[in-house]
C-alpha cells in the first residue's frame, strides 16, 4: 500500500530515517523542517526511492505558518494517510537556572506545535488515517538538567491520548513511541531501527489500540 505521509519536524536524525522507510513503500513524503539543507538531502533520498518527495521550511511555533505549509501539502497531495510529529526543544538547564518564558518557548514548538499540526492536518485525513509522535522516556525519566525536555515529553504523549480520544470515532487513531533510550549509531536506538518502531505502530490492529507504545517492547 502506497501512502501519503507528512513528517513535522524533519531532520537528519529519526524523521529522516522514517522519511525513507516511507519512500521505500512508494507514494509520497512532505517535510516540514528548519533547515533547508537539512531538507534538500532528504528530497534527494525520497527521490532516488522511488517515491514523490515535498518540503517547507517552516518555524513550527508559528502557528499561522505551520498551518499554511500542511495545508499547502495537503492540497497538493490531496490526502494524508500518515501525519508523523518528531521536534522537540532541547535546553540545557535545571529547574533552578529555566525561566518560565524558556519554558513556554520549548513546550510551544515540543507540545503546542503538534496541535497546528493536526488541526491543519484534519481536513485532509481519512477513516483509516494514522498520527504518530516521536516519544521518550524523559516523559517519566526525566533528567534534571535538561528540564525542559521532561515537560514537553510527557505533555506530548498526554496531548496524544485525547488526539486518539477525538478523532478514533472517525477512524483515526493516534500513538506516540516512548523510546527508552539514548540514540545511538549502531543498535535498537540507532535511527533507522527507531523508525522501524514507528513505521509499525501504524499497523495495530485498531480493536486493541493503544495509544502509546514504549521501545523496546
Amino acid at each position: 500500500m502506497t501512502r501519503s505521509v507528512l513528517i513535522a519536524g524533519a531532520g537528519p536524525g529519526v524523521s529522516g530515517s522514517l522519511a525513507r522507510l516511507y519512500a521505500a513503500e512508494g507514494g509520497s513524503v512532505g517535510l516540514l523542517g528548519a533547515e533547508e539543507d537539512v531538507l534538500s538531502v532528504l528530497r534527494a533520498d525520497i527521490e532516488a526511492a522511488g517515491a514523490l518527495a515535498g518540503s517547507s521550511v517552516v518555524d513550527l511555533t508559528d502557528d499561522a505558518a505551520t498551518r499554511s505549509a500542511v495545508t499547502r501539502m495537503g492540497e497538493h497531495v490531496g490526502h494524508f494517510d500518515v501525519v508523523h510529529f518528531n521536534p522537540s526543544a532541547y535546553r540545557e538547564k535545571d529547574p533552578l537556572s529555566l525561566t518560565p518564558d524558556e519554558l513556554l518557548e520549548d513546550v510551544r514548538l515540543g507540545v503546542g506545535a503538534l496541535l497546528s499540526v493536526v488541526q491543519a492536518a484534519r481536513p485532509f485525513l481519512r477513516p483509516g488515517g494514522r498520527i504518530t509522535v516521536t516519544g521518550s522516556m524523559a516523559a517519566d525519566r526525566p533528567w534534571h538538567g535538561a528540564a525542559s525536555l521532561g515537560v514537553q515529553k510527557a505533555g506530548v504523549q498526554n496531548l496524544v491520548h485525547s488526539i486518539d480520544a477525538t478523532l478514533k470515532e472517525d477512524g483515526i487513531r493516534a500513538v506516540s513511541v516512548t523510546v527508552r533510550g539514548l540514540l545511538k549509531k549502531e543498535g535498537p536506538f540507532a535511527p533507522d531501527n527507531v523508525a522501524r518502531a514507528l513505521r509499525a505502530a501504524i499497523d495495530q490492529d485498531e480493536a486493541a489500540w493503544r495509544t502509546e507504545l514504549p521501545y523496546p517492547g
